[in-house]
């Protein structure tokens, strides 16, 4: 491994790329931010790894993570992506991307942008966390909290408290970055 200090986390690729490039920079893109519903929906229960190595079979099965095609995928589509085995084929998180594909393009119709509702659990800028252990980072936050509750009223699923927090600290809603990692300071500006 490089002399770079990071967080003690990325071990090895894909999640040394992941760390490094793209976990905690702040995200504005729509397309984007469904990506990481899709993806933290699916990772549930599993390691965060396993589903980074299945990324390009989610981005090939789910429309480059376009919602507006995805809201579209009917019953045969869903028996269709169940037996793909380059995604996970568990039935209520394949079915739970196309019901947040739909959820999602009515939060898009009634805010003009997702990213305009996404962003407002955090004022629209990110929280500059200062942890200096791994054990400081909280798995739930009274924002994420706040975001679950307001999109389970909306009709989403898998997405509760702990899986909104995770994808706030991927698309930079918070920075989680240990102070003394490379990114922390890169993301501090």
């Amino acid at each position: 491994m490089d002399a770079v200090e990071r967080c003690p986390w990325p071990f090895r690729e894909p999640m040394l790329t992941y760390h490094d490039t793209e976990w905690g920079t702040p995200v504005h893109d729509d397309r984007k931010l469904f990506e990481y519903f899709v993806l933290d929906g699916a990772q549930a229960g599993l390691n965060w790894e396993i589903i980074l190595k299945k990324r390009e079979g989610y981005r090939n099965a789910f429309a480059n993570f376009e919602p507006a095609v995805v809201a579209r995928y009917d019953a045969t589509r869903v028996e269709e992506l169940l037996l793909n085995p380059d995604i996970i084929r568990n039935r209520r998180k394949v079915e739970s991307a196309v019901n947040n594909a739909q959820k999602f393009l009515e939060v898009q119709q009634e805010f003009g942008s997702f990213d305009a509702f996404f962003w407002s659990f955090v004022d629209g800028k990110t929280i500059q966390n200062q942890f200096k252990t791994t054990a400081e980072i909280p798995a739930v936050t009274p924002e994420a909290e706040k975001m679950s509750k307001a999109l389970v009223e909306r009709g989403f699923k898998f997405v509760g408290p702990t899986i909104c927090y995770a994808i706030m600290q991927s698309a930079g809603l918070v920075n989680d970055h240990l102070v003394t990692c490379f990114r922390h300071a890169e993301l501090s500006k």
